[in-house]
């Protein structure tokens, strides 16, 4: 847990300091919006395209030297940083980050769940993404200090340097489990496990991630339309963050003891009615709602991530986390720009409306699962 931890939180906070850093980049290189937004991309691209390579690599030579030089790839790509000169040597030095990124959520996820095996898994699980958001708050706020003291090429060399910390620590300390679904007798998957019920999860986790970035896209435009000034729109995604680190913690604990079907019908039920009560709510009132919005709305992952190692053989894992991000990650990158498409022609209204409504098709898919979720103790 301690090593599963700390890489995710360390990767995430790889992952997010790019926001701090675009204005920046922005203002230094003279880039366009597109240019920027490409930058994003890269990463983001590159770290949800080779997690399933990672995760086939992982099954030749191990999770520890796999995760240790994924951890300290990325820090390479930040130690260059020194070097970078001009637009396209940026955007290399994010496509070397991203690449050793990707190792980190596929083989973290199936080290958490190979070590909490069973039911237990979803407090486990939701735990380690927990402490992704702490690095997602922790990273890019020390980056955002370090920049004032010191130029931007240094202080991301030194973060980088991290990664290399983070990769020795892992190497030696990563427990070397024998190969899963052949350590013993009493490691073998409950009646039901890997009998099927993975493609609706992988659904329901690309629909649940998909809401999560359209909502966040729009947000800021519908706060704006009630009067929100740039300080308070920073304020409401706070909260929204906030809410959500607590919710991925909180609701895996309570996917643990209700069930998982249970769990996703009352999260993704208050993401839908949370949503569409903003709309009307004159702001003050929304920014109060706002915390409530992201607990349901981040809460869902965990419960989600949580229930993958029930639903696939041991062997699986790995591979299942592999696709699983890839789906999510990947969905998360598309939906702002499928939306976007939508919201051009109906508004910021109409599209948080349509937003809401297609996350409830979760609600019949995990009903679709649930024998087999009860088959292995998650209903």
């Amino acid at each position: 847990m301690g090593v599963a931890t700390g890489a995710h939180a360390l990767h995430d906070g790889y992952t997010d300091l790019i926001y701090v850093m675009l204005p920046i980049w922005q203002a230094e290189f003279g880039l366009s919006y597109a240019a920027v937004g490409v930058l994003r991309g890269v990463f983001a691209g590159t770290m949800a395209g080779f997690q399933i390579p990672a995760g086939r690599l992982s099954e030749r030579l191990g999770t520890p030297v796999v995760l240790a030089a994924g951890s300290a790839l990325a820090g390479l790509g930040y130690c260059l940083s020194p070097f970078v000169g001009g637009y396209w040597s940026l955007v290399l030095i994010l496509f070397v980050a991203g690449l050793g990124a990707s190792t980190q959520h596929p083989l973290a996820s199936a080290l958490v769940a190979r070590a909490f095996a069973g039911p237990r898994s979803l407090a486990a699980l939701g735990t380690y993404n927990f402490a992704g958001d702490l690095g997602k708050m922790a990273v890019p706020a020390m980056v955002a200090v370090m920049v004032v003291a010191m130029p931007w090429r240094t202080a991301l060399a030194l973060v980088g340097a991290l990664g290399f910390v983070a990769a020795i620590a892992i190497l030696f300390v990563t427990p070397r489990f024998p190969p899963e679904g052949k350590a013993s007798e009493g490691d073998k998957p409950a009646a039901g496990q890997g009998q099927g019920g993975f493609p609706v999860l992988l659904s329901i986790g690309v629909i649940d991630s998909a809401t999560r970035m359209g909502f966040l896209t729009f947000l800021p435009f519908l706060l704006t339309a009630k009067g929100a000034s740039l300080p308070t729109v920073g304020l409401a995604l706070t909260l929204v963050f906030v809410g959500g680190a607590a919710g991925k913690l909180v609701c895996a604990w309570i996917g643990a003891r209700i069930g998982v079907v249970a769990t996703v019908w009352v999260t993704e039920g208050f993401t839908a009615l949370g949503i569409l009560a903003l709309l009307p709510l004159p702001l003050e009132y929304g920014l109060v709602l706002l915390p409530l919005i992201g607990v349901a709305l981040n809460g869902t992952s965990s419960v989600l991530y949580g229930t993958v190692p029930l639903l696939v053989a041991p062997e699986k894992r790995t591979r299942a986390f592999s696709v699983f991000y890839t789906g999510t990650i990947g969905a998360g990158a598309i939906a702002p720009v499928l939306y976007g498409l939508i919201g051009d022609t109906i508004g910021v209204t109409l599209i948080l409306s349509v937003i809401a409504g297609v996350v409830l098709v979760t609600l019949p898919l995990v009903l679709s699962i649930k024998a087999r979720l009860a088959a292995v103790g998650a209903q």
